[in-house]
């Protein structure tokens, strides 16, 4: 069984620390994406799995095996893993299907099963009809396929991917999306999948570990990643999110613009300066203040844009505090009109300091 872990991983470029004490499980059969911004480590992290840079402290274990440490590290070769880079690294003289058998010859097996498995893997990524063209005949979603299909012929215990569509157009990119997922799911295989797009992360994995400055802010599922972000970061990195500051009143709430707004997340100590995130689309905005609902705002519309299949408001707090607000098309609200705001209280999320 394949699990991979993380105990500690550090990598320093003199006194710059690139990953930072990483510590994060793998199980069997999952795909984890490392999800961040350029520059975050999430590139360096996945070469220190390939084996490609050796840690400054730490270690990676796949299964009950120690691969990599500061006194000692495994080759890349020796790791049974496969890595898709940004390019494709397709050899252009080959044809898809002699790349695809590549990494079997190198294995020396028999020409009656490297055309067996060829044929069945060629089948399994639907390149079968391409079987005889060569690379500088595909389309970038064929070659991205081709690649796939060599790094998982060789039946690895582990798939790297580093921002494997970087390279394709948006429509490709969608596609493949949903293709990649599709693959692992036949296959089972451990997958780790860097991306700075969260809308590949959201697409594709089981589990989402969002990396700031060389560490790991959280490591969750997509659904509670997207719902239950714990620290600021990852409430603007993951979709768009309002982030409005005050001051806790309590355990539950927190004083924003004058008004108490209750208040979900992390635990509140009465007096300590507060994030609060609430998704743009979650906030209310209406005409009157409506009797019976807490967290309500007043507010006065600064911006509105028609976008066809909904509006995107601009609105300020009395204090000046400005939130973004995406409703409904048939929602017209002029610049300049007061209005009032409902945050409910399922959707404010303190979020930790």
């Amino acid at each position: 069984m394949a699990s991979v872990e993380l105990r500690g991983l550090t990598k320093r470029y003199g006194d710059l620390a690139v990953v930072d004490d990483i510590s994060l499980r793998i199980d069997h059969g999952l795909m984890v994406c490392l999800l961040g911004p350029s520059g975050c480590g999430k590139t360096t992290t996945l070469r220190l799995i390939a084996g490609f840079v050796e840690p400054s402290a730490g270690e990676i274990a796949v299964g009950d095996r120690v691969v990599s440490s500061p006194a000692r590290t495994l080759p890349p070769e020796q790791r049974n893993m496969s890595m898709i880079f940004q390019s494709y690294a397709l050899w252009p003289h080959m044809t898809v299907a002699d790349n695809v058998a590549y990494g079997l010859k190198l294995r020396k097996l028999g020409k009656a099963i490297i055309a067996q498995k060829v044929n069945a893997m060629l089948t399994v990524t639907k390149l079968d009809a391409l079987a005889s063209r060569y690379p500088g005949e595909l389309s970038g979603g064929q070659q991205q396929r081709v690649a796939l299909a060599r790094a998982l012929i060789v039946e690895p215990e582990t798939l790297l991917l580093d921002e494997p569509l970087s390279n394709l157009d948006a429509n490709l990119r969608e596609e493949m999306r949903f293709e990649i997922r599709r693959l692992h799911d036949e296959y089972r295989y451990t997958t780790v999948y860097v991306t700075h797009d969260q809308s590949e992360a959201m697409t594709t994995a089981d589990i989402i570990a969002v990396m700031n400055q060389g560490r790991i802010e959280q490591a969750a599922s997509p659904e509670e990643i997207y719902d239950r972000p714990r620290s600021e970061f990852v409430a603007r990195f993951i979709g768009s999110s309002n982030i409005v500051k005050g001051r806790a009143r309590d355990g539950d709430h927190v004083e924003i613009a004058g008004t108490a707004l209750r208040c979900i997340g992390a635990k509140l100590t009465a007096g300590t300066e507060t994030a609060v995130s609430i998704r743009q689309h979650d906030v209310y905005i209406m005409l009157e203040e409506p009797s019976g609902l807490e967290n309500m705002l007043p507010a006065t519309v600064t911006r509105h844009v028609f976008l066809g299949n909904s509006r995107d408001y601009m609105v300020e707090l009395a204090d000046g505090t400005a939130l973004r607000v995406v409703a409904s098309a048939d929602q017209s609200v002029a610049q300049g009109t007061k209005v009032w705001l409902h945050l409910p209280p399922l959707r404010c999320r303190a979020l930790m300091s």
